[in-house]
């Protein structure tokens, strides 16, 4: 089948509302809380058909398809060119959810909703949340849906973070988990990097302390220069030579700080699209729930210990230009779940696309978890 037409088409969105309160690892009490989500395909009489998406840091619950929004940014799924009928993550055989997570800006409750203790927005007062925290939403959306395990659980970068966690703390919810551009903590570096990230939304004017909606001003300064920072950090020095080089744009030359040199300018282009739709308090949290997760963090640093509760399969990819979660980090989960005698399979991928490989169609990633997904029994 030709996966570029295959579009599972129009979708909308879905909410679910729970009273229920959410005890999160912080030790706050999420009282009323919703999660905004996604569905593609069908599930089947059994229940046991269901694939849950988990997205990474600026992701959402919007995950394939095309939505009939005026904003380009949300208009096809982020993840469309893996997921609809015919492709790897095949609509005709799995019942697909895409879910917002706590703390996001697309529609579950976040900083911009209204805390009921006080009938303003959260803002800077919304609780900070982890991986641990989402899973645990997650699995309650999971029983609003009637769906008692996953067949698999994918994610990418902090999203297959998500579908580590799956495994361990409802070991058995979740059949398979496919961990893909991950690592099973963050490194000095990467949590130096969040730091800078988040220092310039924090020292922009217009944050306000995280209580700029009620000043009618986005901290948009800072939210664009951790976008730009980060971007670098999801390509490659290969992706960026062959697409930028040295190039100038015209008029080039002026000896002085404009934007002259073509890789400038994309980064100046990322970071203002991103500025104009995203939340600056959820990049915070978002940001911080990548620093703090560590399942070995419990088991005094051994990974093994920490997996040994899981009973899925596991397939774990990486990819040989990302530099930000590389193949030696992804190779720390394999090399503790075969410590145990688990059943994980594990694939490195060439591509030159950097850690932004797992959003790419590429052919032999593709038809991988074409195959893995393939031999799943529904």
């Amino acid at each position: 089948m030709n996966e570029d037409s295959n579009s599972i088409g129009l979708v909308h969105s879905k909410r679910a509302h729970f009273d229920a309160p959410l005890p999160l690892a912080c030790g706050v009490d999420l009282t009323t809380w919703d999660l905004v989500f996604e569905t593609y395909g069908a599930l089947n009489a059994a229940c046991d058909n269901a694939i849950l998406i988990c997205h990474a840091l600026s992701g959402h619950h919007h995950v394939a398809g095309f939505t009939d929004s005026d904003r380009p940014e949300e208009t096809l799924g982020w993840w469309d060119n893996m997921i609809g009928p015919g492709k790897p993550i095949d609509t005709n055989r799995f019942f697909v959810v895409g879910v917002n997570n706590l703390g996001g800006c697309h529609g579950s409750t976040g900083p911009a909703s209204i805390n009921p203790a006080t009938s303003r927005p959260w803002g800077a007062d919304f609780p900070v949340v982890t991986v641990e925290d989402w899973v645990a939403a997650q699995a309650r959306l999971a029983d609003y849906l009637g769906i008692h395990a996953w067949a698999a659980v994918v994610g990418g970068s902090l999203g297959g973070m998500q579908a580590l966690q799956w495994t361990i703390q409802f070991p058995k919810r979740v059949r398979h988990s496919l961990v893909i551009a991950a690592a099973p903590n963050l490194t000095a570096e990467n949590i130096a990097f969040n730091d800078v990230a988040r220092q310039a939304i924090l020292t922009d004017p217009d944050f306000h302390g995280g209580h700029f909606y009620e000043k009618g001003v986005r901290p948009e300064r800072g939210l664009r220069l951790a976008r730009m920072l980060g971007h670098i950090t999801y390509l490659s020095d290969d992706q960026m030579a062959e697409r930028f080089g040295r190039r100038k744009r015209p008029g080039a030359g002026s000896y002085g700080f404009d934007v002259e040199f073509e890789i400038e300018s994309y980064l100046h282009y990322q970071g203002d699209k991103f500025a104009g739709f995203f939340d600056a308090n959820t990049y915070l949290l978002m940001t911080r729930a990548l620093d703090y997760f560590d399942p070995a963090l419990t088991e005094n640093g051994h990974l093994a210990v920490a997996l040994k509760r899981a009973e899925a399969n596991f397939l774990v990819v990486s990819f040989t230009t990302d530099w930000r979660f590389s193949s030696a980090r992804a190779r720390e989960i394999v090399n503790a779940l075969v410590h145990n005698g688990q059943n994980v399979s594990h694939v490195e991928i060439t591509s030159r696309h950097g850690h932004d490989s797992f959003l790419m169609q590429d052919a032999h990633y593709h038809a991988i978890v074409r195959a893995y997904l393939g031999n799943i029994s529904s």
